[in-house]
């Protein structure tokens, strides 16, 4: 069973309700990517801003989002499992590409 690095101190607390464990990994900068299967997902999304776009795939990036005892993978809160580091890293620099292109920044 994988499971989050941060898992140990924040999800398995004993007496501890979902609701809270998830405003826990928001205060912790955890954004969750609910509806994304992988960072491309995230970069082609018509809806989103380069700045939101930038702040999920840090999200996912960041330690806060490791797996357990699998430091090249990351599995970020509202996805259904685990995407490899590089992938997200991949996806970063082609969002990127795009904003630099991009006129008014706005998307």
């Amino acid at each position: 069973m994988m499971r989050l690095a941060t898992s140990e101190q924040i999800f398995d607390l004993q007496g501890v309700h979902a609701p809270y464990s998830l405003r826990t990994a928001l205060e912790r900068g955890v954004r969750p990517a609910v509806g994304f299967q992988n960072p491309d997902d995230v970069v082609k999304d018509p809806h989103l801003t380069f700045r939101d776009k930038r702040e999920i795939l840090s999200s996912w990036a960041s330690d806060a989002s490791a797996v357990q005892d699998e430091p090249r993978l990351r599995w970020l809160l509202g996805t259904v499992e685990p995407v490899p580091l590089d992938e997200v890293r991949a996806a970063m620099k082609r969002l990127d590409a795009m904003e630099a292109g991009h006129d008014d920044g706005a998307h």
